[in-house]
């Protein structure tokens, strides 16, 4: 078990819940970018892949709760992008 890669887990364990609270109050996509999520949330399943393998320890824990968060972002993110469609669709969209 590393220091610096539960350091490193803890910190985007922080961000990720405070980015995805973001996603749910602002009802917006602006600043998102699926492909970067996907890419982050690949990168946590082979962190957990590796942990499960060649090292089997707690830290696996952070890569699911930073995982869980991704994925919820990345819901909340597509729900927020199916809501901006269908107000732009409507006409009701909000103009900035």
């Amino acid at each position: 078990m590393s220091v610096f890669e539960i350091i490193m887990l803890s910190c985007f364990g922080l961000s990720w819940p405070i980015a995805a609270y973001k996603s749910y109050k602002t009802g917006h996509a602006a600043g998102k970018s699926l492909l970067f999520m996907a890419a982050i949330w690949v990168g946590y399943i082979a962190g957990i892949l590796h942990k499960l393998i060649y090292s089997r320890d707690l830290v696996i824990y952070l890569y699911v709760f930073n995982l869980l968060m991704v994925s919820l972002d990345i819901v909340l993110t597509i729900r927020n992008i199916r809501r901006e469609r269908s107000e732009q669709a409507s006409g009701h969209g909000t103009k900035a």
